[in-house]
């Protein structure tokens, strides 16, 4: 699946962009890699390209114009915004992927929405943690040096002039992912919808989160490993996803919403609904966390749906199971028919005892008269 991603840098130093393309780096604390002899370590495989530079370095190129227009001299201004497209690994070998190609379709693309901007614009074959996927780094100049027609994400006419600088607001990247996914099925290219958002909405920082403390988690676990003792703990999980497990845990068994609350609360988790929004509180926080936060799955409509389906399926279950009285006997009990006690023969007679007394007893009887 195809993603885009934005950052927008306020970095005066154009050259750190294109050293970071070029050069390895620590996916950590993103300095760069050094060999033993104190130098970068050149990245193995890339293709870079430079549009609207004249022949220029990039870096000079966006100084120059920069003194020209006399934009981004500050220091809170922002000098450069970052697109990543980022492609599905699965594209290489089903769909016929190459460097190469994701290299144009990242030229093309920086031609038609980014135009009158310096850019760089370089393709890395893999990307975090050798996870496989192509990826096509787009940097341009915030500054505008030509005047451009008036694309749909603009909105105001200072959006096409030079001298004038890039803005990307919401309106625009949502602009930006429509036409990501409108690339990748003109390409035949896997996508999915970055309009509307992902089952778990998983932020910069709690990936970068998640990553450290496996690493810091493999660290410790590997003396225990090399003992041939097993860790009780493989993975590593930030507080986000924990909460996500428990709530998902909560629903798969509650029917109501009062229930669901009160399976949370037992874990220590309370939630909230105001203006027809969710939001949870764990106990190490002081400020709850909004379900748009966690995922589409955590937020009002998606539960309701979820605690409706439970219900339903618990009312179909009770409709199906056969009623039976509390002693599990049915119909009429037959009637026993009353014991006759036999004659009594001789001076001795056998009586039954009264229903208090629950077993037989023997008395003697009154002797007969003599005849006469």
């Amino acid at each position: 699946m195809a993603t885009l991603k934005h950052i927008n840098s306020k970095n005066a130093d154009y050259g750190a962009a294109e050293q970071y393309l070029l050069f390895e780096h620590d996916e950590f604390t993103m300095k760069p890699v050094l060999d033993e002899t104190g130098r970068l370590i050149p990245r193995e495989d890339y293709r870079l390209s430079t549009l609207n530079c004249d022949g220029e370095d990039f870096a000079v190129a966006c100084m120059r114009a920069n003194l020209r227009y006399g934009k981004n001299q500050q220091r809170e201004d922002v000098k450069s915004h970052h697109y990543i497209i980022s492609f599905d690994p699965r594209d290489g070998p089903d769909n016929g992927l190459t460097v190469d190609r994701a290299q144009a379709l990242g030229e093309q693309f920086c031609k038609e929405h980014f135009p009158g901007h310096q850019a760089l614009v370089c393709t890395h074959p893999d990307g975090h943690n050798h996870s496989g996927n192509i990826h096509v780094h787009i940097v341009i100049n915030s500054l505008r040096i030509e005047e451009v027609p008036f694309l749909p994400y603009m909105d105001r006419p200072a959006d096409t002039k030079a001298g004038c600088k890039h803005r990307c607001t919401d309106a625009a990247l949502r602009y930006f992912k429509s036409e990501v996914m409108e690339m990748c099925h003109r390409e035949g290219l896997y996508q999915i919808d970055l309009l509307n958002g992902s089952k778990n909405r998983v932020t910069d920082r709690e990936y970068w989160a998640q990553k450290k403390g496996q690493a810091k988690l493999d660290r410790q676990n590997a003396p225990m490993i090399a003992g041939g003792i097993t860790p009780r703990q493989t993975k590593f999980e930030t507080n986000k996803e924990k909460l996500r497990q428990t709530i998902r845990k909560a629903l798969a068994t509650a029917a109501s919403f009062d229930e669901f609350s009160s399976l949370l609360l037992r874990e220590g988790v309370s939630v909230k609904e105001s203006r027809g929004r969710l939001s949870y509180l764990t106990p190490d926080r002081t400020k709850p966390i909004t379900a748009r936060k966690l995922g589409d799955d955590f937020d009002r409509a998606a539960v309701f749906a979820v605690l409706e389906q439970n219900a339903a399926r618990a009312t179909e279950k009770a409709a199906a199971i056969p009623e039976y009285p509390r002693h599990g006997k049915t119909g009429i009990q037959p009637t026993k028919a009353p014991q006759t006690a036999p004659k009594l023969v001789g001076a001795s007679s056998i009586s039954f005892a009264s229903p208090q007394a629950g077993k037989l007893t023997h008395s003697a009887a009154s002797p007969l008269p003599p005849p006469q």
